[in-house]
């Protein structure tokens, strides 16, 4: 019997190390005829269901168990490992989950452990670039991938194999390989997900990439606030090394390539392909003009092919099966799988991989179960600060890189972001267009000054203060910026204000025009106030952390308490609208208008 405990970041931050630890002790005082096998594992995707633990029988059947604690742990110690009688009531069912996913990217995560490199060589590891170095010419490898139809997972949907032939044929060597790790859009951890979860999938897609075009030499550019994934990331790398998939002639094949971290400081521009480079030269992060571009002239001068964590691990996968199959999933120009983080209001949050061409209705309200308090969809903002924010009534949209351009919105690195009836898209907007005006490297002034003026006007009209001409002067704003800014950060930073003054301007006239936030969410627009429903408990005045509530709490009779003493009251003047006496109120006695 085995057991595998699931210790990516999102089931470590859940207090899966406290399980995996429990385990270990409790496994280590059974006797010898109950030998189990403990092991760790990545994040599944299910994400809200942590920390999780697999349990798997002798025969291969896998028993689910969520929200794992150190008391469940001993329990399920007790009943199912020691007398064989699984737990229904802790178990979950999948099956919901998964039937509409297919699983390329994310195929070994949560399943393996990603500490071992044996463990990815059971799952076909590592065959991908025997098959190549055996098999295939660098120029069939390159064409494989063309064939495949896979575009570039970071954002800007570019032909892998055409970004690999460009470099292959460029004459200057020494060439370079980068895996573009600096994740940072708010709401998106698919690569660090993968990173975490199967790091050997990341390395051999290198391998495959560099033996196509030559390269000897690759970087990982990974943000330092992944510690997990670059700690897991360099015990694959040291483990690769010493199996000889990495270093002087690979496999006896002649093929020469090595590999290395490179940390980042964090800064967002830096997922920026040319301020990547500046960075790991050595140089201030900022983007540089192109042409030319990285496969003719990039990192230290030399050509240069850069892709993200999730183009980089279908890699193995279409070498291996083939570039027809992979070109099975998908539509139009949009082929194979792509992984999205899902976040927000949804039920169930997490990391969910689909073929390309389903609706987002289909992965919102089916796959991730809806809203939760059943309230209902309003908007998903998609591809992060970068990317734009979509109304209900297009939710029914498929996923490809053409399709959701043309609403306004990308698909990005994957980020999604799901908003109920109570999230103000005013605000929201502000909230995107605050990190890109802070994340802006300041070198263009289009991007510098234009996302801080922009910011202001929202600042105003979330704070009461906004006027007649504001929308025109964003959207005034937002073009001159999208059309004059050097990389894609200024390019893109305006598009989540563009997009809800597209979808939701009404709510923009209501903020300027009436003073009035309709989703109840800007805190210079609403007031709270008690209601008849007020029982005299004081839950509200406990909990006030301006001691704007004042009354007398009831004792005894709520009539004669009402008579003698009324009910509570919310002064303005100190209520600094946190919530939290809504949040405390059983009564449902506060009204925020």
């Amino acid at each position: 019997m085995k057991v595998r405990v699931g210790l990516a970041s999102c089931g470590i931050s859940a207090g899966g190390q406290v399980v995996y630890d429990e385990f270990e002790s409790e496994i280590s005082k059974l006797v010898e005829d109950k030998k189990i096998e403990l092991s760790i594992t990545g994040c599944l995707g299910i994400c809200f269901a942590e920390p999780i633990v697999d349990v798997i029988d002798d025969e291969g059947k896998v028993y689910r168990y969520t929200k794992i604690d150190k008391k469940k742990t001993q329990q399920i110690v007790q009943k199912h490992l020691i007398e064989g009688q699984p737990i229904d009531e802790l178990l979950i069912n999948t099956d919901p989950i998964f039937a509409q996913q297919v699983k390329i990217v994310l195929r070994n995560c949560g399943f393996i452990d990603p500490e071992s490199i044996e463990a990815y060589e059971e799952v076909d590891g590592y065959k991908a670039i025997r098959k190549a170095l055996d098999k295939m010419t660098k120029e069939e490898v390159i064409e494989e991938v063309k064939e495949s139809g896979l575009r570039g997972r970071g954002g800007a949907g570019f032909s892998t194999g055409m970004k690999w032939m460009f470099a292959a044929n460029n004459p200057n060597e020494p060439r370079y390989i980068i895996c573009n790790a600096d994740e940072g859009d708010p709401g998106a951890f698919a690569n660090r997900a993968v990173l975490e979860g199967d790091p050997h999938a990341v390395l051999e897609g290198m391998m495959l990439a560099a033996y196509s075009m030559g390269c000897e030499k690759g970087y990982i550019y990974c943000r330092a606030e992944y510690p997990l994934a670059v700690e897991r990331l360099q015990i694959a790398i040291d483990q690769a090394r010493e199996k000889g998939y990495l270093g002087y002639n690979i496999m006896g094949s002649g093929f020469d390539f090595d590999l290395e971290i490179f940390e980042g400081a964090g800064a967002f521009v830096c997922g920026e392909e040319t301020a990547l480079m500046q960075s790991i030269e050595g140089a201030r992060g900022m983007p540089r003009l192109r042409p030319p571009y990285p496969a003719q002239k990039g990192l230290f001068g030399q050509p240069t092919t850069i892709n993200n964590v999730e183009t980089l691990a279908d890699i193995p996968y279409i070498i291996l099966h083939g570039g027809a199959k992979y070109y099975e999933y998908g539509i139009a120009k949009s082929r194979g799988t792509k992984v999205f983080s899902v976040a927000g209001k949804v039920r169930n949050g997490g990391l969910v991989e689909v073929p390309m061409g389903m609706s987002l209705r289909n992965i919102i309200c089916d796959i991730c179960d809806g809203i939760k308090d059943d309230k209902k969809v309003k908007a998903v903002q998609l591809g992060g600060p970068s990317g734009g924010c979509l109304p209900e009534s297009l939710l029914d949209t498929v996923v490809d890189y053409e399709t959701l351009t043309e609403t306004g919105a990308i698909v990005g690195s994957g980020g999604m972001i799901v908003a109920d009836e109570t999230t103000c898209m005013v605000d929201l907007a502000r909230f995107f267009l605050s990190f890109t005006q802070q994340e802006s490297c300041g070198k263009c002034t289009f991007c510098r000054i234009g996302t801080k003026r922009m910011l202001e006007i929202l600042n105003n009209i979330c704070d009461g203060k906004g006027k007649v001409g504001d929308i025109e002067e964003l959207e005034r704003l937002g073009t001159t910026i999208k059309n004059s800014s050097l990389c894609a950060l200024g390019g893109t930073a305006p598009n989540p204000v563009l997009t809800t003054i597209r979808y939701f301007r009404q709510e923009y006239d209501a903020h300027i025009t009436e003073q009035r936030c309709p989703a109840k969410s800007c805190k210079a627009l609403i007031t709270y106030e008690i209601i008849d429903g007020c029982v005299g408990c004081g839950s509200c005045v406990r909990v006030c952390p301006s001691d704007a509530i004042i009354g007398t709490k009831r004792k005894g009779d709520v009539d004669l308490w009402r008579e003698e003493h009324g009910i509570f009251v919310i002064i303005d003047d100190k209520c600094i609208r946190c919530h939290m006496c809504i949040a405390s109120c059983r009564y449902d006695a506060i009204e925020v208008s």
